[in-house]
């Protein structure tokens, strides 16, 4: 780990190999999340995005359920990845699809009683097993930092989202 008082004397290429590593290393976390996640709650007929459906629809705010927009901001992917996804989640009997009551344009998306069951029952002991194998030696302490650095580099990524494009008639 790097002295936070000697940051700043990184020369500027030893700075981003370290960050071309790190980001590398989240790149394949997040492709081993996918396939051995998959692998965990597939005989649930669940892949790792349908289980973040479900458990963003199991939260006590998303009790009465989430418009699409909504659920796709939480999930942070768009809406069109997440169409297909919640047509097929409905398709089965995972999700149920209703006008929203305060907005006739928009539609709410629940969690069906069948779904319900396939999550608590079914998924959620397995993504635990997966959780503790997956943190095979992390301590509390070592969760709760990786945890910290995560939200502190996804705060910066959202905030490089909302900024505008940059185009080659707009760089300096």
């Amino acid at each position: 780990m790097v002295n936070p008082e000697l940051d700043d004397d990184l020369a500027p290429t030893a700075r981003m190999e370290m960050a071309n590593r790190l980001f590398f290393r989240l790149y394949q976390c997040a492709n081993m999340l996918h396939k051995t996640g998959s692998r965990a709650v597939e005989a649930e007929g669940l892949t790792t995005q349908q289980w973040a459906v479900l458990g963003a629809l199991s939260r006590p705010q998303a009790e009465g359920g989430m418009s699409v927009g909504d659920l796709a901001r939480y999930l942070m992917v768009s809406r069109q990845n997440l169409s297909g996804l919640v047509s097929r989640m409905e398709r089965d009997g995972h999700l149920r699809m209703t006008p929203d009551g305060r907005d006739r344009r928009s539609r709410l998306v629940t969690m069906t009683e069948s779904g319900r069951d396939v999550w608590l029952r079914l998924a959620q002991p397995k993504i635990r097993d997966y959780y503790e194998r997956a943190l095979t030696d992390f301590s509390t302490g070592d969760i709760t930092h990786t945890l910290h650095y995560l939200l502190k580099l996804l705060e910066n990524m959202k905030a490089l989202d909302t900024e505008a494009p940059m185009t080659e008639d707009a760089a300096p």
